[in-house]
């Protein structure tokens, strides 16, 4: 089972891990990751764009890639686009299998691409104004331990 999304509307990401947790009652693992905007930092608003012919069939591929590698028993990976508010869910990326290590993989390999991938552009409403933000040293070197 798979269940990739982007999404404009808001979801719950406790329903997405409980619907997983359902649907792999025998699972040996289930690990999940949730990112929501950051409160703090002056941020009123996070906005997200992509590239939407391209952000689908990549999120897709990355979780075959995923599924080749780690052999999950079932993995979802929803990403919100538009502009959201402290607090918001962004993205909930899960994975049950027969063992913890393949959970946690799964979930690592797809954030780690995810996170750095090109096909969506984030910034930041903040007290001066919007400020684009960049993905981070430690995150492009997170996605190189994938590279072999």
């Amino acid at each position: 089972m798979r269940d990739v999304r982007v999404t404009a509307s808001g979801f719950s990401p406790a329903s997405a891990i409980a619907g997983l947790a359902k649907a792999f009652p025998d699972a040996g693992g289930l690990a999940s990751f949730v990112g929501r905007v950051r409160q703090g930092d002056s941020v009123k608003a996070l906005e997200l764009t992509h590239y939407e012919p391209l952000t689908l069939p990549e999120m897709e591929t990355l979780a075959e890639e995923a599924e080749a590698c780690f052999a999950p028993l079932g993995l979802l990976a929803w990403h919100r686009v538009g502009v959201m508010t402290p607090g918001t869910a962004i993205v909930v990326v899960a994975a049950a299998a027969d063992h913890r290590r393949a959970a946690f993989d799964t979930v690592d390999f797809l954030m780690d691409h995810m996170k750095s991938a090109a096909w969506f552009w984030k910034r930041e409403h903040r007290a001066d104004g919007w400020h684009w933000i960049e993905p981070r040293p430690d995150d492009y070197a997170a996605l190189e331990r994938w590279r072999v």
